[in-house]
């Protein structure tokens, strides 16, 4: 699966082990939740990049005591109908103040490709090579919203207030 990060087309550093396949030595690791939460702190110890994939049914306050020390957090959405990780995406991003990559994976239609930027997620794992190159492309489409959100662009409104205070001095 081709995976684009932050709109561009590239290759996949992180690993995906089992939970019941030995880690490797080294390298970017990315295990289940499952596995991450029986051993946390062993896990954020080791001397390479290390990725959860965390399910939508999940609170991410769980992971509150080691953002600082994942690498990646890979949100799942397990249909298209099923928007939860979104929300997710939003509170690991604006509450918590997560920096690390966040990924979006599972079952998106080209149709949510903009929200998912918009909500924080900075890489897609997608199922087909069109849908990398239309992700990649919706992350520069856009560049003025009326929603609020945490990616760091302001809201139309934000843009018009500024516009205006500018122009009245």
């Amino acid at each position: 699966m081709p995976l684009v990060k932050n709109g561009q087309i590239t290759a996949d550093e992180f690993v995906a082990v089992a939970d019941d396949a030995e880690l490797p030595a080294a390298g970017s690791v990315l295990i289940s939740a499952t596995r991450f939460l029986a051993d946390p702190e062993r896990l954020v110890a080791r001397n390479s990049p290390l990725g959860v994939i965390w399910p939508n049914n999940r609170d991410v306050a769980e992971l509150k005591p080691w953002l600082d020390r994942l690498a990646l957090i890979a949100l799942v959405f397990p249909t298209y109908k099923d928007g939860r990780a979104h929300s997710q995406a939003r509170r690991l991003r604006e509450v918590y103040g997560y920096r690390g990559e966040l990924r979006a994976t599972g079952q998106v239609l080209r149709d949510q490709f903009t929200f998912l930027v918009r909500n924080g997620f900075d890489a897609l794992d997608v199922k087909k090579e069109a849908d990398a190159h239309a992700f990649g492309e919706a992350t520069h489409r856009y560049t003025e919203f009326y929603q609020p959100t945490g990616d760091g662009h302001r809201s139309a409104l934000q843009l018009r207030r500024q516009r205006h205070l500018t122009s009245a001095t």
